[in-house]
């Protein structure tokens, strides 16, 4: 197996611009940086990280970076992840948005979507909650990511029966259907309420449909200085519904005395139905 080390010059100008670009800090990251792109390096035909990278820099179209992005921050990720999110969903946050939802219209935003399963499995928990109901309701998700390579196999939506392996056999057979090569394609009654568009959480968020009554946010901001951390959860706080909620990952936390946001419970998150003053 193909092994390059990485020059202290090389690592401090991706490591710089990591940070400022995307947020991300990678500055203790070194070996694992070493260990994901090596590989890659002798593949693309690159004798060194210096000419790898240089070669990324220059790509102007971001393909290049989007890519590598993707090698370094990538998680494993599964449909019904993080299942306690989804009970808290089904009996707390979903009974409270039928019972104040005048306008019976349900907006998610899953603002880190990768490959499309967490998306989907909002949708399909939605669909079930409101299940007879879904005529008189609109249910319907935003689904963001940095790389749009992720965000056309979401697209796709076709997955392997592993990745399903959390999901109720019911919901297998209701939301999806068998493809040739033993795959499992998700249902159009699915796909059609997931918008999926390519976004930097760096940014200023521009979606013209928020505010949002549940973001899913999880395991991103593992990756995030805590200054940019606590810049993105505001911005989240104000395209969230009053009363509504945001998700992180049980691996990360937000600093209490930073944020608007009041403590649920691990990882869940409510805006206030008023502000404090």
């Amino acid at each position: 197996m193909a092994s390059h080390k990485i020059t202290d010059n090389d690592f401090k100008r991706l490591y710089e611009l990591m940070e400022s670009k995307y947020g991300i800090n990678l500055k203790q990251k070194r070996v694992l940086i070493e260990g994901r792109l090596s590989n890659t390096i002798t593949q693309r035909g690159f004798n060194d990280f210096t000419s790898f990278l240089n070669m990324v820099f220059a790509d102007r179209t971001g393909t290049e970076m989007i890519g590598l992005l993707n090698k370094l921050t990538t998680n494993h990720t599964f449909f019904m992840r993080e299942e306690e999110h989804y009970k808290f969903m089904r009996e707390v946050v979903l009974p409270y948005l039928e019972k104040v939802k005048a306008d019976r219209r349900v907006y998610l935003w899953s603002a880190a979507s990768s490959s499309g399963e967490e998306p989907y499995t909002n949708i399909m928990q939605l669909l079930e909650y409101f299940s007879g109901k879904t005529t008189m309701w609109n249910l319907s998700t935003l689904a963001t990511d940095i790389s749009q390579r992720v965000l056309d196999i979401a697209k796709v939506g076709v997955y392997s029966g592993e990745s399903m392996k959390n999901l109720p056999e019911t919901w297998k057979k209701k939301y999806f259907s068998p493809t040739p090569d033993g795959s499992f394609k998700v249902s159009p009654e699915v796909t059609k309420r997931v918008d999926f568009k390519t976004f930097n959480l760096m940014d200023k968020i521009p979606f013209r449909l928020y505010p949002f009554d549940l973001i899913f946010c999880r395991n991103v901001m593992i990756y995030f200085e805590m200054d940019v951390k606590v810049q993105l959860v505001n911005r989240l706080y104000e395209v969230t519904r009053p009363g509504g909620y945001l998700f992180i990952g049980h691996a990360e936390s937000i600093p209490r005395d930073k944020t608007k946001f009041e403590y649920v419970k691990p990882a869940v998150y409510r805006r206030p139905l008023e502000e404090k003053t």
